[in-house]
């Protein structure tokens, strides 16, 4: 018999009973049952019931084990009683009666439960990561990581493509986060970087001529705490294509990401056919790019029925400055001045002014806008928008590229407050036709907006011809259920469109010789059309597990201030390392 195991935790059944097994695992409880104690066994896979009773020669010992105690139990299997069976374990229907039991390690009092699910602080939860995954929910979540991981491996092979590993230890990156450096010792005074992403080592791997590259790669950003991000470290995959369009990437990365949530997605709704959202429309729409599909809300442009209105306040403004504009904000079921109360008040909590509304009633308009604006304007906003009675309309209203993040989040709790989201389903599309420059109001400059490296629309000849803040860029994101689960493009594969699109952006050739040398020499010697994307791998992972915090679906994740807890990272270092690395540390004075 095997030292410690015969079965796992999750195997007996019922066609097991009458023989003898052996099983190892923690305690995950004890019961008493007048004189007869159980033990509930769990292991990796599952639970096993254990019991012993008085006449059992291990029942002293089994008195004394206590919970997380790791035990190897040998018994006879046995079935449990009809009335007695967990019809909600695998192993419900039996039972191993304890013949013997060895203590393999004993563990102390413990500093958060491991038995159900109860809600801890989260430092303690990361101090004591190794028994925060001994909880079902989250030892789960990483196991089903693991699935979802290899599920995408298998299809990228399947899609024809390549896994190769780029470097981890690279150089300093100019664009982008901070990066986390490495002092090198053999080179004093210069340093290493871990990669931000693999961005340029795949673009050179297509120009080395290889066509389909895949990764699971980790990344490195030092950068402050997102709550769309773990800090510090995080895994995407990694995805580039050598001759291919736009249109080509998306068709290679629908099937491997439809194909994923449909697998583990537990029946949920998947979109069969991602829709393609222009950056512009998104905005306009839906006050985002990153927009959540299951919210059926979408705004409209409303300014022609305030101009020249009895609402004084939208039709001066509309009056004074031409950019103006006013936002209607659609919600079917809040026609009661209860709910567009409480969407004013939310409004003055996000340091707004407030939010205009009308509530639609007995087949007319009602509240102080419908009252100004009048009972004409009023039956065509209802018409324009396709409401009625028991529905209500919110405005804003200002330039736009001001108010548009306050109207999305508008959209965003309306659409919550009045259960429109529909929570059973995926919801996915493409977000393309990112603008490539804007004006950096603070610089009083054109600058890039998204991608420095991305291909303009239109080529060179866009770049020659067109007004910079007209260009458009072969970048797109992918969202799913207002996730952005990764952002891509069509690179720019010639040196010239690069020299160029920098110059437009004011920065000279010398500047992109000093700063992107690497990926210029290589684009000088025969460079294929390429593009990809990188969708989060911890994203997508906290959408199928459905979580809301990446910190449930990462093994070993840092706090909110980048601290490894468990570990002790970042942690300070002996001054003989320091001077091997001919380093000297210069603190800030505390204080």
């Amino acid at each position: 018999m095997h030292a410690y195991r015969t079965h796992t935790c999750a195997q007996l059944r019922p066609s097991d009973v009458g023989s003898q097994a052996r099983v190892s695992g923690w305690v995950h409880r004890v019961r008493d049952h007048g004189g007869l104690l159980f033990i509930d066994l769990r292991d990796h896979y599952g639970v096993t019931q254990c019991v012993a009773d008085p006449d059992s020669a291990a029942f002293a010992l089994v008195e004394k084990v206590r919970a997380e105690w790791v035990v190897r139990i040998d018994g006879e299997v046995k079935a449990r009683s009809e009335d007695t069976v967990n019809d909600k374990l695998p192993t419900g229907g039996v039972e191993i009666f304890i013949r013997e039991l060895e203590v393999l390690s004993t563990s102390e009092e413990l500093p958060l439960p491991v038995f159900g699910e109860p809600d801890y602080p989260e430092d303690i939860r990361l101090r004591y990561r190794f028994l925060d995954l001994r909880r079902d929910n989250l030892h789960a979540n990483i196991v089903q990581r693991s699935r979802i991981i290899d599920s995408i491996r298998r299809r990228m092979w399947d899609e024809g493509f390549f896994e190769f590993q780029t470097p981890i230890l690279t150089a300093s990156s100019p664009e982008g986060a901070r990066d986390f450096l490495v002092p090198s010792r053999l080179h004093p005074g210069k340093f290493y970087a871990l990669p931000q992403a693999p961005q340029q080592f795949k673009q050179l791997t297509m120009i080395a001529g290889f066509d389909r590259y895949f990764q699971i790669a980790p990344c490195f950003r030092d950068e402050d705490a997102r709550a769309d991000r773990s800090p510090g470290e995080f895994y995407q995959l990694d995805i580039e294509m050598s001759f291919v369009t736009q249109e080509d990437v998306f068709n290679a990365v629908e099937p491997v990401l439809r194909g994923v949530f449909e697998e583990f997605g537990e029946g949920r709704p998947v979109t069969q056919e991602f829709p393609r959202i222009a950056y512009a429309d998104a905005m306009r729409k839906y006050g985002t790019d990153k927009p959540d599909l299951r919210n059926p809300i979408v705004m409209e442009n409303v300014t022609d029925t305030f101009r020249g209105s009895g609402f004084k306040i939208f039709a001066g403004m509309i009056e004074k400055d031409d950019q103006v504009e006013v936002w209607a904000i659609p919600a079917k079921g809040g026609g009661s001045r209860a709910f567009c109360d409480r969407m004013n008040s939310w409004a003055q909590g996000e340091g707004q002014p407030g939010l205009g509304y009308i509530f639609f009633r007995d087949g007319e308009g009602a509240g102080p806008v419908a009252k100004n604006i009048g009972e004409e304007r009023t039956a065509a906003l209802r018409e324009q928008l396709g409401l009625g009675d028991g529905d209500a309309v919110f405005f804003v209203c200002g330039v736009p590229k001001k108010f548009v993040d306050f109207a999305g989040a508008a959209r965003t709790r309306a659409g919550t407050e009045l259960g429109m989201i529909d929570e059973s389903r995926f919801d996915f599309c493409w977000i393309v036709d990112f603008p490539m420059f804007e004006y950096d109001e603070a610089e009083k400059k054109v600058d890039f907006s998204h991608n420095p490296f991305s291909m303009p629309q239109g080529g060179m000849e866009a770049l020659e011809t067109r007004d910079p803040l007209e260009i458009l860029g072969y970048q797109y994101d992918i969202v799913c259920n207002g996730i952005e689960l990764s952002s891509g493009a069509i690179r720019n594969h010639k040196p010239e469109i690069m020299f160029k699109a920098f110059e437009i952006a004011g920065y000279g050739p010398e500047v992109v010789e000093e700063k992107f040398g690497g990926m210029l020499r290589a684009l000088q010697y025969g460079a294929p059309p390429h593009g990809g994307i990188a969708p989060g791998l911890d994203r997508i992972v906290m959408l199928l597990c459905g979580e809301e915090n990446l910190r449930e679906v990462i093994m070993f994740p840092m706090n909110q201030q980048a601290e490894d807890l468990l570990m002790g990272a970042p942690s300070e270092v002996s001054a003989r390392q320091l001077r091997d690395l001919h380093i000297q540390l210069n603190l800030p004075k505390q204080g």
